[in-house]
């Protein structure tokens, strides 16, 4: 089993950006690998009529050049908008007749066409997502009417500064690295896109070793290998090369900005352990008592239930491969914005400086492990989490594994972490204030 709550920042096809968990479960498993390098992953659950399965590619927003701003999330929509044997119509209603749902998504180092369906209809989806991840003919008709769509998408986030606020985070945190570009792009950037540079950006980016079929359901490994020889034999090997740049020399930065807002927004943190370090676990664990999604973390606790000065505030930890970003992010009225500082201030301090006791420590653990194991439930979560498990680390643990792993966790280990990541000459700051 791979870790878990940490939260990831995606653009879908329907629900074009969200904050999703992270989550993924996993104790059997079959893998089959085709000749062309693709990778067949399943994952058999028999009390479901459901079949959940799609195609992850590691290639990110973080994969793309300068003029290329904003391709990997445009690919994802333009997908749908025409292969070598469908047009746009026949793409998007080929599954809602029968009751299903196709989507998409795109993150900075990944993107994912993937389908839920009844079972007997598993064919039809994988013929779909087969025949828009690998046969899409990018119509410049269709490219020149998308361009306004996500031009008009990016304007709806700058509107929101929630979601505007986060991005412009990243930036802060990366600055001038391919991690802290908008996945949506630029205004210059999309539209300056047209159908060759598509071309050229998936024979740069698409190696058949670095793409995943993940499924989960009822079906036999032998149907599902079956079926995915039919659809995936015939497709060439690629083998494109592509380096991603790493980040290096994280600096404290405190930015201000006025908005037309009502409220202040303030996100803070720092730059993180990546996806490979042996801390992600413990500070995982860390993150989760201080603003995880349970109402009864220490900052949902002291600034909505004790002084009711916020709606809701969140501590996350998103992992990369090679780096990962801490965040707290909350919102409030701007007469309340330097108590709500100082009151998150003393709760990183208290980590920082008291070892949490025997009991808080079991209860932290506790609740992780609880949280992942009701996660298993989700089989769509499993199956992207699966694919995705398989390209950044090669593997995927059990969950008694994690369990032991989590359990071994010690307080002071949390809290030498804690120093290292909650020092306060550590972390960054970005305010937006109403502008009246």
């Amino acid at each position: 089993m791979i870790l878990v709550i940490f939260f990831q920042k995606i653009t879908t096809f329907a629900f074009e950006k969200s904050i999703t968990p992270i989550i993924l479960l996993m104790n059997d498993y079959d893998i089959h690998t085709l000749p062309n390098g693709i990778r067949v992953i399943h994952k058999q659950v028999t009390n479901t009529k459901i079949s959940h399965c799609g195609f992850i590619l590691d290639i990110g927003s973080r994969d793309e050049k300068p003029h290329q701003l904003g391709m990997a999330h445009f690919w994802e929509h333009i997908a749908f908008k025409g292969t070598e044997k469908r047009k746009a119509y026949h793409i998007l209603t080929r599954l809602d007749a029968v009751g299903g749902d196709l989507n998409a998504y795109t993150t900075k180092e990944k993107i994912c066409f993937h389908a839920s369906v009844l079972q007997e209809h598993f064919e039809k989806a994988l013929d779909l997502l087969t025949d828009i991840t690998f046969y899409s003919i990018f119509p410049e008709k269709e490219i020149q009417k998308e361009k306004g769509v996500i031009l008009e998408e990016m304007s709806m986030y700058l509107d929101d500064p929630a979601d505007a606020i986060i991005d412009h985070f990243d930036e802060i945190i990366y600055p001038q690295h391919p991690l802290g570009m908008n996945i949506l792009g630029t205004n210059a950037s999309v539209s300056s896109f047209n159908r060759q540079n598509f071309l050229e950006f998936v024979q740069e980016h698409q190696n058949t070793e670095r793409i995943i079929f993940s499924s989960v359901s009822a079906l036999p490994l032998s149907k599902v290998i079956h079926l995915t020889e039919k659809y995936l034999l015939d497709l060439p090997k690629k083998s494109a090369q592509y380096n991603r740049q790493k980040f290096e020399g994280a600096e404290k930065k405190d930015q201000t900005f006025k908005k037309p807002i009502t409220q202040a927004h303030c996100i803070l943190g720092t730059e993180s352990y990546s996806l490979q370090d042996d801390k992600r676990l413990p500070f995982g664990v860390l993150v989760n008592l201080l603003g995880g999604s349970g109402m009864n973390s220490r900052l949902n606790m002291t600034l909505r239930e004790k002084y009711g000065l916020v709606y809701g505030i969140d501590a996350n930890y998103h992992t990369f491969t090679d780096s990962g970003i801490f965040t707290i992010y909350f919102a409030t009225d701007k007469a309340n914005l330097d108590k709500c500082n100082s009151l998150i201030t003393k709760e990183l301090s208290k980590l920082r400086n008291e070892t949490l006791g025997t009991l808080q420590l079991h209860r932290a653990k506790q609740q992780i492990m609880g949280q992942l194991a009701m996660a298993e439930e989700s089989n769509l979560s499993l199956m992207l989490m699966l694919g995705k498990s398989m390209l950044d680390l090669g593997k995927i643990d059990a969950l008694g594994e994690i369990f032991d792993e989590i359990e071994a966790i010690s307080a002071t280990q949390l809290m030498e972490i804690a120093n290292e990541m909650f020092a306060e000459q550590r972390l960054s700051y970005l305010t937006y204030l109403p502008e009246n």
